[in-house]
């Protein structure tokens, strides 16, 4: 199985990579619709893609629309970004924010993108409660994290499976206290760790930002039933006009047309649906994508 695992890391199929959550800080995600110049779209998507505090960047819709999530350590960080760089950008033609108010995870191995029956109920099982992260309401909001725990993240960020020896070398503690000072982040939800996927290279290479509108008395229950799609990669109740967001994934441009009428057309909560096309990523959560495939950068 490791052997297994390490292949597909090299291979550009996978990839670990550890987040800090921004409501740990006090802070908040925001996914952003950024409308170019069509010449200017993948400059733009590129330097985004750049920026630590910027993940899921892909190109949608006709080829002159940006998504991205935006989740800065604070809030001058988020404000430089969001009301000044990017309003300021000549090609920029319109900016459309929505901050993230809940994920909907299921931390069920049927979460991400795999055929039925791959693992047996007991290993999924085995899987889901293996460590229970909690809620975003339930994380508890610290004033800041001190250099070292900023030390071990940058490691995490590129490998979230280093070993703790790599961990307590950068932060220059001992291994016992850098391996309990990351249960601690871990256990309590201030990091997490979150598993990037070349959908393409596993049979999917047909992606898409579902914008749906949904009454608020059915906004949970529908994303609870949307989150236990095997298409759904992204559920999140968000403000705006459209009020929850979902990334799909397909095998085919028939199975996306299946998927918005035969399992969101049955959702008699939802009145209305845009489908955005994604046309090229350039950055998952927390690694970079060239082509195809998965990529780290150092």
């Amino acid at each position: 199985m490791a052997r297994r695992y390490k292949a597909m890391c090299r291979a550009g199929v996978l990839q670990v990579v550890a987040n800090i959550s921004p409501v740990a800080l006090g802070e908040s995600d925001w996914i952003v619709r950024v409308r170019t110049r069509p010449d200017a779209v993948l400059g733009t998507a590129q330097a985004l893609a750049r920026r630590p505090d910027v993940s899921w960047v892909s190109v949608n819709a006709g080829g002159s629309e940006i998504v991205c999530s935006v989740r800065s350590h604070t809030q001058e960080e988020r404000e430089h970004l969001l009301l000044d760089r990017l309003p300021r950008s000549a090609a920029v033609l319109d900016l459309t924010l929505s901050v993230i108010l809940r994920r909907f995870v299921g931390g069920k191995a049927t979460d991400l993108v795999a055929e039925p029956g791959v693992l047996t109920p007991e290993q999924a099982e085995q899987l889901a409660v293996e460590r229970q992260v909690p809620r975003y309401a339930s994380i508890p909001v610290v004033e800041s994290l001190d250099p070292g725990d900023y030390a071990m993240f940058r490691v995490l960020a590129r490998d979230g499976r280093a070993p703790v020896g790599a961990l307590a070398r950068a932060a220059q503690v001992s291994e016992g206290r850098a391996g309990r000072r990351l249960d601690t982040l871990l256990g309590s939800g201030v990091v997490y760790l979150h598993v990037d996927l070349s959908t393409t290279a596993l049979g999917y290479p047909i992606a898409a930002h579902l914008w749906l509108t949904v009454p608020p008395d059915r906004l949970e229950s529908t994303c609870e039933a949307i989150a236990e799609h095997p298409e759904a990669l992204f559920v999140a109740a968000i403000s705006g006009r459209s009020n929850v967001l979902a990334w799909i994934a397909c095998r085919s441009l028939d199975g996306l047309y299946q998927y918005v009428t035969e399992r969101i057309g049955l959702l008699e909560s939802v009145h209305s649906v845009e489908v955005s096309p994604v046309l090229q990523t350039l950055k998952q959560s927390g690694t970079h994508v060239d082509g195809d495939l998965l990529t780290v950068h150092k």
